[in-house]
């Protein structure tokens, strides 16, 4: 029997390594993996794979840039004529990118059932493009799986069946711990830049709600700015960061003490985030590595999907709407603490997808 992966973001990279390694083991299913492009840069793509022990994908569409309709609509289509000639039992999509929307539509389209990994999250923010993705593949799909007690709550309060959701935790967390012990202190990323662990802030910021809006990210570079008077900034910069930076946002300088580098492979990402002295980031998958990594982080956004972690004072939100405000939020999380909580499940949360999906599809 045939599963088709469709994947086309660094975080689902991360994501399906240890659901496809289970798979592998399980043996039952065959994996086939579609890579979209969405991401294409070599450092957003090609090293993850490399890192984390995956096989090459079976297709890889090259889709990538134009709006998200135009993106969306090309990888609907492609998607779909790969999936009329693989003919799989069932589709696998991760989180909420426009790759993820794409395959949930082909494959229901094609009377295919639809796996949602991540299921059930929401920000309640439509302003993000995310979360019309998540929304949207949630109610198309058949299996939810979900990764909090909140997500499945939402799925729940919005109707969705409860024969079809899953609680199995979060598959980030099996990641963290399988991945996380092959990286130390020493060597690395850290050492190349000179940095000592415990004595820097650490930067990811790629959403269009801060990259389109030159205003939020003035705040942001003149914030961090402020910080790097305290301490090294390590600033990995998105394509779409780095590009809108190289255009110039009016009154912001990010040359000012900033470290600005490419973007990072995994390992090297996981030992900037585990040695880290605080995070601030506004991606989701980079908040739940700093809790997992036991590291304080702050929120470059209104609101967060994984309210659990503000509510256990591991995460605070800091809308960068003040440069005071989000470089004394920074500052302040700086050798902080939450409590000991453990929202994301036991680490076993991609065995459980996979036991799922072959009970249901006979495999």
């Amino acid at each position: 029997m045939k599963l088709v992966t469709v994947l086309g973001a660094r975080p689902q990279f991360i994501k399906a390594s240890v659901v496809s390694s289970a798979l592998r083991e399980a043996g039952a299913l065959r994996e086939i993996v579609l890579h979209t492009g969405q991401h294409f840069d070599a450092n957003m793509s090609q090293v993850f794979f490399d890192e984390l022990g995956m096989s090459p994908p079976a297709h890889h569409l090259g889709i990538h840039g134009g709006g998200h309709g135009e993106m969306t609509g090309r990888m609907l289509a492609e998607i779909e004529r790969v999936l009329q000639a693989e003919r799989p039992q069932a589709v696998l999509v991760y989180g909420d990118t426009n790759s993820t929307l794409a395959g949930a539509l082909a494959a229901v389209k094609l009377h295919i059932p639809v796996a949602h990994v991540e299921a059930g999250l929401r920000s309640f923010n439509w302003a993000m493009p995310e979360e019309i993705n998540r929304i949207l593949t949630d109610r198309i799909s058949h299996w939810l799986f979900t990764p909090t007690d909140a997500a499945q709550r939402h799925l729940v309060r919005e109707g969705t069946a409860e024969s079809q959701i899953f609680p199995v935790g979060d598959v980030m967390y099996d990641v963290a711990l399988h991945h996380g012990a092959r990286v130390g202190a020493g060597g690395g990323v850290l050492a190349r830049l000179g940095l000592a662990p415990g004595r820097y802030l650490l930067v990811t910021v790629h959403r269009a709600e801060n990259t389109d809006d030159a205003q939020r990210l003035r705040v942001i570079v003149d914030a961090l700015a402020v910080i790097a008077r305290e301490m090294p900034v390590v600033w990995p910069l998105h394509p779409r960061t780095r590009q809108v930076l190289a255009a110039g946002v009016q009154g912001a300088d990010p040359s000012q003490g900033l470290h600005l580098i490419d973007p990072l492979g995994y390992l090297d990402m996981v030992q900037l985030e585990k040695h880290a002295a605080v995070i601030a980031t506004d991606s989701g998958g980079v908040q739940k590595e700093a809790f997992f990594h036991k590291v304080p982080c702050v929120t470059l956004r209104d609101e967060t999907e994984w309210v659990e972690l503000v509510d256990a004072r591991w995460n605070r939100l800091a809308p960068p709407r003040s440069v005071q405000e989000v470089a004394t939020a920074i500052l302040a999380a700086v050798g902080s603490a939450g409590e000991p909580v453990e929202p994301y499940g036991r680490g076993d949360a991609a065995q459980r997808i996979v036991q799922r999906l072959r009970t249901d599809l006979g495999a």
